[in-house]
């Protein structure tokens, strides 16, 4: 009987793996289908760039408050009720935002609905992931991070596609009610990791009056300078590529290059994410996940600079390869770090505090972008201060890794 429970974990998990790649590829591609939709809602309604940014802004810090709320939660009642909610949440805002007949109402729909609901998946599904496996944590977490990666490459270019033979509003429409097919049936197959139940079974059984270690609060543990120093550097790595993901195809259309060609751009972004991701996967198996998460983020940061000298449709993708390569390696490796540093039972809400300040930092890119355009009608100065970003979270990493380490119990 044992045999065949951990044969049956054993090969769950990975359903589980792919259930959360599917959930965060719709999620984040539902959400990032606005960088699309910027010029024809500009063209269509009157609003300026920089009010229709804000919406995706608002999206993120939408995202990072309810990130902890959602992992928060996820702690408590498990994650498939909260993925299954956020599903809900997230068509139904789609929706709603394509009826806004007002600036106002398009960046509350957009920005707070459907940014909050897209918080209620990344962070929870992250948590559980990590959960699940004790063994190729890192490659499970990525390829996680690798469904989520696949939006540039398959919602960016459908929302592309819709938005050349329908209005804007049509387009979101679709794209709500493919969200709605696709995500509530993925989330019934999320389960809350088995060592979660072993635990709580290992504690009720325990002897009444046995000595036991004293355990690591919530509140100890955000206040602990491991939480901290991960919070900061997930903060400026986000911050040094939302600008430049959010703008890339502006970007792009603004040196001459047609729509369609400046989407696929986005696309090879998305694409070399996906390489990234299962490298730095895999090298954090190998290496350690806080070794090649510093020499990610500095590679991250030489590589955005190559932006300001692109023009032409190939130097465009050279440097989207690039970049994706690094910045979507990046972010599947904090969540195998607050694995390495905290317990199981506080792991949606430590994976829902670095979400939180990585959501932060990705509400800059947007509205800074759309202000140094409007400002200046060039993006030079949005990828020079990406750059500068990207040395700072450089630096706060390498001080994470000189914190003295200490082992976390698996389930404790």
């Amino acid at each position: 009987m044992a045999s065949w429970t951990n044969a049956l974990r054993t090969h769950y998990r990975w359903i589980i793996v792919a259930a959360g790649g599917v959930l965060g590829c719709v999620a984040i591609g539902g959400l990032f289908s606005l960088p699309v939709f910027l010029r024809p809602i500009a063209q269509g309604t009157g609003w300026s760039t920089t009010g229709i940014s804000t919406a995706m802004t608002l999206a993120f810090v939408a995202l990072a408050l309810g990130s902890i709320a959602w992992g928060y939660l996820s702690d408590r009642v498990g994650p498939r009720i909260v993925v299954l909610t956020s599903s809900v949440l997230l068509a139904a805002g789609l929706a709603l935002a394509s009826l806004a007949t007002s600036l106002l109402a398009f960046q509350l729909l957009f920005g707070v609905v459907v940014g909050f609901s897209a918080a209620g998946i990344f962070a929870p599904m992250m948590a559980c992931v990590t959960g699940w496996f004790d063994t190729r944590r890192s490659l499970a977490v990525s390829l996680v991070s690798a469904g989520m990666g696949m939006a540039p490459m398959t919602m960016s270019p459908l929302a592309a596609w819709l938005v050349q033979h329908h209005d804007w509003r049509s387009s979101l429409q679709i794209i709500a009610a493919l969200a709605a097919a696709v995500m509530v049936p993925a989330a019934w197959l999320v389960r809350r990791p088995p060592a979660l139940a072993q635990a709580a079974s290992a504690a009720s059984a325990a002897a009444p009056g046995a000595a036991q270690a004293p355990a690591l609060s919530v509140g100890q543990a955000m206040r602990s300078a491991p939480f901290l120093i991960l919070v900061l550097t997930s903060f400026l790595s986000c911050a040094t590529h939302s600008g430049p993901i959010f703008h890339t195809v502006s970007y792009a259309v603004t040196c001459g290059i047609p729509l369609m060609a400046a989407v696929s751009v986005y696309s090879m972004e998305g694409l070399a994410g996906m390489g990234g991701r299962l490298v730095f996967g895999l090298l954090g198996d190998r290496f350690g996940a806080a070794r090649v998460l510093v020499l990610a983020l500095l590679a991250q940061a030489v590589v955005v600079l190559g932006y300001i000298s692109a023009r032409q449709l190939g130097s465009f993708y050279t440097v989207a390869a690039l970049f994706g390569f690094t910045y979507a390696g990046v972010m599947p490796l904090f969540a195998v770090i607050a694995r390495e540093n905290f317990p199981l039972r506080m792991m949606g809400t430590v994976i829902g505090g670095t979400t939180m300040a990585s959501s932060f930092g990705m509400a800059l890119g947007p509205v800074l972008g759309g202000l140094i355009y409007d400002t200046f009608s060039s993006y030079a100065w949005l990828f020079i201060g990406a750059f500068s970003l990207g040395i700072a979270a450089f630096l706060s990493a390498i001080a994470f890794t000189r914190l003295p380490q200490r082992p976390v119990a698996a389930a404790a």
